[in-house]
């Protein structure tokens, strides 16, 4: 059942804009970035790196995105490629970092409102979702970019899922989201929470309808937040 945009804005509105995976491989491993970039419509695949291969960056991109039927401009759209997914991809293809997709071990159903009502039960419930093949350590890392949809204003609870079984003491977190209207949400204060001992740097907030043609604002960000290297 389909509800209008004015009831959902007086109920819990899980913003979905941002939302989107764009594979279906559960568990991916790290993956290396920082190649040529890519084409930023139409995203590809990020490459998997050699077994055994050290982290060739001190910076980690690790992300949560949901693909299927998406909010946009008050109705819905169906996504392959997810909002946060291209975001992602258009950071990695700019930066040296490598690359951590975020899975969930009860996957999110395609359907919009299905996946409101279970955002809304998690986040009452304050649940912390299983991860599919979770991230071992984030030991090889001095820099960690965040990065998710904001649903009902802040970030998925997977995200504390993630955050609240590492240690980010002395690393500094980046907050990454992509929405409908509410850009970082609580994001900030919900990472300061679950990963104490890290500094912050700056965010970046992308509307989710937007994010394909966010280059510019990406660039922006990154030469703000000094995660450019200058040579």
């Amino acid at each position: 059942m389909t509800r209008t945009p004015s009831v959902m804005e007086r109920r819990t509105f899980l913003r979905l804009a941002a939302a989107g995976v764009a594979s279906t491989t559960v568990g991916a491993p790290l993956s290396a970035c920082g190649a040529e970039r890519r084409n930023e419509a139409r995203p590809s695949p990020a490459r998997t790196p050699r077994p055994g291969r050290e982290a060739r960056s001190r910076i980690l991109l690790a992300y949560f995105s949901r693909a299927g039927e998406n909010y946009h401009y008050g109705g819905r759209r169906n996504l392959e490629v997810g909002n946060t997914e291209v975001l992602a991809r258009m950071i990695g293809a700019r930066l040296d970092c490598d690359v951590h997709r975020i899975e969930a071990s009860d996957r999110y159903p395609a359907d919009y409102e299905e996946t409101v009502q279970r955002n809304v039960r998690e986040q009452e419930a304050d649940a912390r979702p299983a991860i599919a093949g979770p991230l071992p350590t984030i030991g090889p890392y001095d820099t960690i970019l965040l990065a998710s949809p904001i649903w009902n204003v802040r970030a998925p609870m997977i995200m504390s899922t993630f955050t609240e079984r590492h240690d980010f003491s002395g690393r500094t977190v980046f907050p990454v989201t992509t929405h409908a209207m509410s850009g970082l949400g609580t994001a900030e204060d919900d990472y300061a929470a679950s990963c104490p001992g890290a500094r912050f740097g700056p965010g970046l907030a992308v509307r989710g309808e937007r994010v394909r043609s966010a280059g510019p604002a990406v660039d922006s960000w990154l030469g703000r937040a000094g995660l450019l290297d200058p040579g």
